[in-house]
């Protein structure tokens, strides 16, 4: 499933449209992020654990070369899934559907207005329109014709040595 996908199935299961089902899943990733930025270890009750993982600097090869080569230490991401979604993955009974409660019904309210309308006003007179001077082209100036490019002749193919006589 890709990011499109998972969008569209929130959307749905949560009755949202696909532009909030997006700012939503946005707003999840950011959070994740910048908790586990700050060295924080995110925990979902029944889904799972994300939590920062360090990796120190070490020696590595070069496939190609089979050269030595540092690595940088760096922070990694490790998950670990929870009790509950080993549970599901390992349940042959179907997966139970979120409930997405209905949306409140509100009635439409008749606005009256406490004052009555005040009469409208005269519409203001229009100005005469302006008239545009027309436009004045400036007249086009042709290049002077150049000679046409001359061709550099073609080279011949290159003579190859003869092949040398081996001795056995």
């Amino acid at each position: 499933m890709n990011r499109t996908e998972l969008v569209g199935e929130v959307s749905e299961l949560a009755g949202l449209t696909k532009n909030q089902a997006e700012h939503g899943l946005e707003a999840f990733e950011y959070v994740i992020k910048s908790a586990l930025r700050r060295n924080e270890t995110v925990r979902i009750t029944g889904f799972g654990t994300f939590k920062v993982r360090d990796r120190a600097a070490r020696r590595g090869r070069n496939p190609q070369t089979g050269a030595p080569v540092k690595i940088k230490a760096s922070k990694g991401v490790g998950f670990a899934a929870g009790a509950g979604l080993k549970t599901d993955l390992n349940s042959r009974t179907a997966l139970k559907k979120p409930v997405v409660p209905a949306a409140p019904v509100v009635a439409a309210r008749k606005v009256v207005p406490a004052v009555a309308p005040a009469k409208k006003a005269a519409p203001a007179k229009k100005a005469a329109p302006v008239k545009k001077a027309p436009a004045v082209k400036a007249p086009v100036k042709k290049a002077p014709a150049k000679a046409p490019a001359k061709k550099a002749p073609a080279k011949a193919p290159a003579k190859k040595a003869p092949a040398k006589k081996v001795a056995r």
